[in-house]
């Protein structure tokens, strides 16, 4: 199923060895001549990985050793984790006893060198054995190369009457090319595999109003394993060119000459990528006349690419899945063809249940409807059928074009580290909606994902999920509109069936029959109602446990889940402590001496943290948002010294922060930071929070009590990597806080700023484009006294805001209109308002929820100087000054 974990995990291991040798010195200078040797032989190894996950379908031999490989690869993982966590406690405590280190630390040292010295043994035995499988096997299987790839060719020929569903289809995108009058007009056809997108372009390709408008039309297959040179070859065979040689500027020169005053439709079909440059080549030997209106066509399962190729959002065509009666009809054709479509009502139901099952999705429609036409249309088989459907459907589709192998061909095209994060989608149960938020804590809390020298680890894993949507693998339910980052997700049932069958092969977690189950070989367990936790009795390799389905475990101290230590993520958010004896759960959890992500949101009955929270070294995200009863964090929660993302937001018994908050050099979000009141004595005030030099999202709470001196107003201001700002005054009505706020000093970096309950009549004084230039984001809501924004906030001479985007809400009083708002933000390209009934002359409605977007802009042709008049000189000339 190709090279999903090991190769991947290989390259991760690698970095780290490199960083725990360079970074760590200090420290790693007790094992350093075995990391070394690890990492010289894992960066050796690196170059057999790619070849053997290659063959390893069909060499139960090479299989066999990546799969031990792979084992030592995670122990491995394990002690330069633990290693890591024991260093950076180490440096907390400012590195002591390290000329004479405490019998712990003696036996530490011992046991980790003489595990790392047994690794690199097994690791040099793996290696030399893939040398031995994989070079006699490569130098082989040369020869055959080129036919055993797995690729997929399409052709403009269709058979009209597989065609179920496109009609509105085919109209938009009809409408799109006829009405243009542009020189060189784009359209994109992107979706998921399966999804009808060739059959879409084969239509409008042979519509008779299409080929009446178009002189010359020309079909590329792109697919995965294109050649540039066999892509202008094709071309101009199917223009009835001249198409020898091997001079690229010679054929396209050709090209253009076939193309020259004539009006033409290509379709680039199957677009994977166009990284090293080939479109851009192609693309400026394509002639542009005004009057001839020519059109390119292009269809891909990645969003990005086909906007690369110069395609705008507005004429972007994403296919829709078929509803039931498309489904049913184009199971029909295929299904039941030798009947011409009737079968008995029985049969109907049967049929119409395994349908069902293809989710609307046009591939597995047809190559479902392929299977059964070849069997006996008796009940009982089609029976048997829908009862195995998933693994009918993989064992009976062997050819290229089968659903599996289709939606496979994505998989395979994606980068190591996105392999990594789709599986963890495997573990959700079907159609399950999952948090953005959960999801890339995971990632980042196992460390299948790392921050880099200028983003955290949770804005690079943001951006790998986007980029996992913008490939059709999965699907955003919730976005934000200002800038489209997801809020939730879900995945296509046969996506996630691809997926299952690759976590299966990998070992990425459990499965039986389709159904996620706990065993003792587990390393990632979704639980559900059905989960049986017995089941993990002597599992040792168990990395992420997460609640999907259910909010109760039934914990204690005698289930097999109190055995498990080697957990890194553990999300219990909203489980209920019912039958729960707290102390015993809490003596697992911290217990669990490698656990990254600690989520416990919206836990009820949860009023403390105990202080033996500090054994939890390696804490690098702990979410307690939502716990009602939540009153106050123990001192111990400062010594964590890996801690970067804390969250205790939306809790409204909680008093403050401790003291010694500042001792968390490595926090990055702070969220739901209570301004504490003076009676408060052992509270962490604002002005401890200078000393987090790495944070970039903060969250202030203020209440009544709180309490703000002078000296702290300009704390923030050293905040030079804050990023997010968020205070939420909570409707309070003390003078002196409203005044202390107006003096506010955030950071100039700040880029997202939300302004939450402040009851001052205008906007603070800081609010303007001068003290925030690079405010991209402006969120002010729920304020029933704001009555207008300060002077200040119009800006002056200056300059004006580079805010992008606007949100108002709930703001009865206010009453500035849209052209002020214009004025001062020429930038602005979202705005979202509701309950704002005194609004003025604004584009959408002010009083309900409205949106307002702004009109995407012609864009100048980029390429102006090569669209050519058809009446301004010959051709001939026209090639030269071009050429």
């Amino acid at each position: 199923m190709g090279d999903a974990i090991t190769s991947a995990v290989a390259q991760l291991i690698v970095n780290d060895l490199a960083k725990q040798v360079n970074m760590h010195a200090q420290y790693a200078i007790q094992f350093e001549s075995q990391f070394e040797e690890m990492k010289r032989e894992l960066n050796l190894m690196r170059s057999y990985l790619t070849e053997a996950n290659r063959l390893k379908g069909n060499n139960k031999s090479v299989k066999s050793t990546l799969s031990e490989l792979q084992e030592l690869i995670y122990e491995a993982d394990n002690v330069i984790t633990d290693c890591q966590i024991r260093e950076d406690y180490l440096r907390m405590k400012g590195n002591p006893s390290c000329l004479f280190p405490y019998p712990r630390e003696i036996y530490f040292r011992y046991h980790t060198g003489k595990k790392l010295t047994e690794l690199n043994k097994e690791i040099v035995k793996m290696h030399q054995k893939l040398r031995t499988f994989v070079g006699p096997i490569t130098e082989k299987s040369r020869s055959g190369e080129s036919s055993s790839r797995r690729t997929r060719w399409t052709s403009h020929i269709f058979d009209q009457s597989e065609i179920v569903g496109l009609s509105e289809d085919t109209r938009k995108i009809k409408e799109w090319i006829l009405s243009q009058s542009e020189s060189l007009h784009r359209v994109g056809i992107v979706g998921m595999g399966g999804l009808g997108k060739t059959t879409i372009a084969q239509k409008i390709y042979h519509d008779r109003q299409v080929n009446v408008r178009f002189q010359k039309k020309v079909w590329v297959s792109v697919s995965q394993t294109y050649d540039e040179l066999a892509i202008m070859k094709g071309i101009l065979r199917q223009l009835n060119a001249e198409d020898s040689g091997t001079d690229k500027g010679d054929l396209l020169t050709r090209i253009l000459q076939a193309l020259s005053h004539k009006s033409y439709l290509i379709v680039m079909d199957d677009v994977w990528s166009i990284d090293d440059g080939w479109w851009d080549r192609i693309s400026k030997g394509l002639p542009k006349f005004i009057e001839h209106n020519s059109c390119i066509i292009i269809t891909s399962r990645n969003d990005d690419v086909v906007k690369r190729m110069g395609v705008t959002e507005t004429r972007i065509h994403r296919p829709r899945l078929l509803d039931e009666d498309e489904s049913w009809s184009l199971f029909c054709k295929f299904a039941l063809f030798s009947t011409k479509g009737k079968c008995n009502a029985q049969l109907e139901e049967v049929g119409r249940e395994i349908v069902h099952k293809c989710h609307g999705l046009p591939l597995a429609i047809k190559t479902t409807g392929g299977m059964l036409s070849s069997k006996p249309h008796s009940l009982g088989e089609w029976r048997r059928i829908c009862e195995n459907f998933r693994e009918k459907l993989v064992s009976d589709s062997e050819s290229n074009i089968s659903v599996m192998a289709s939606l496979q061909l994505s998989y395979d095209e994606l980068p190591a580290h996105l392999k990594q994060c789709i599986l963890c989608f495997s573990i959700y149960p079907d159609d399950h909606e999952i948090e953005a938020e959960q999801l890339v804590r995971w990632w980042v809390g196992e460390g299948l994902v790392r921050g880099n020298g200028t983003e955290t680890a949770t804005n690079v894993a943001f951006n790998y999920l986007s980029e996992l949507v913008s490939r059709c693998l999965v699907e955003a339910v919730q976005r934000r509109n200002f800038d489209g980052r997801v809020y939730s997700c879900k995945m296509h049932d046969m996506v996630r069936d691809m997926t299952i069958l690759v976590a299966e092969e990998e070992t990425f977690c459990s499965f039986n029959r389709g159904r996620h189950i706990a065993t003792v070989n587990s390393r990632h367990l979704g639980v559900t109602r059905e989960t049986t936790f017995q089941s993990l009795a002597g599992n040792s390799k168990l990395r992420a446990l997460i609640l999907t389905t259910t909010n109760c475990i039934g914990f204690n101290r005698k289930i097999a889940l109190a055995e498990i230590k080697t957990l890194r993520v553990l999300d219990l958010s909203c489980v209920k402590l019912e039958n729960i004896c707290l102390m015993d759960l809490w003596q697992w959890i911290t217990s669990l001496k490698r656990l990254a992500y600690l989520n416990l949101r919206d836990v009820a009955k949860l009023d403390e943290i105990p202080d033996s929270i500090r054994k939890l070294w390696g804490l690098q995200i702990l979410v307690l948002r939502e716990c009602k009863e939540l009153k106050k964090l123990p001192t111990s929660i400062t010594t964590l010294p890996r801690l970067a993302i804390l969250d205790v937001g939306s809790c409204p018994s909680f008093s403050c922060l401790p003291q010694g908050l500042s001792r968390l050099s490595n926090l990055e979000e702070l969220y739901g930071f209570k301004i504490p009141s003076p009676a408060t004595t052992e509270a962490c005030r604002l002005s401890e929070v200078v000393a987090l030099t790495q944070l970039r999202v903060l969250q202030l709470d203020i209440t009544e009590e709180s309490a703000v001196e002078d000296k702290e107003l300009a704390a923030l201001k050293q905040l030079q990597l804050l990023r997010v700002l968020s205070i939420n005054a909570g409707d309070c009505e003390n003078k002196d806080i409203i005044r202390k706020l107006d003096n506010l000093s955030p950071p100039t970096r700040v880029e997202e700023l939300y302004l939450r309950h402040f009851l001052g009549e205008t906007t603070p004084a800081w609010l303007n484009p001068s003290s925030l230039p690079q405010l991209q984001y402006l969120c002010i809501e729920d304020s029933r006294v704001l009555n207008r924004m300060s002077e200040n906030f119009w800006g002056d001479n200056e300059g004006d805001w580079n805010v992008e985007g606007l949100c108002l809400k709930f703001l009865p009083r206010l009453g500035e209109t849209w052209e002020t708002f214009q004025s001062a933000m020429p930038a602005l390209k979202y705005l979202e308002v509701s309950h704002c009934n005194s609004l003025k002359k604004f584009p959408c409605n002010v009083e309900g929820l409205g949106y307002w977007t702004k009109p995407e802009e012609e864009e100048e042709d980029k390429e102006e100087q090569d669209v050519i008049s058809c009446h301004e000189g010959d051709s001939e000339g026209e090639f030269e000054d071009k050429h």
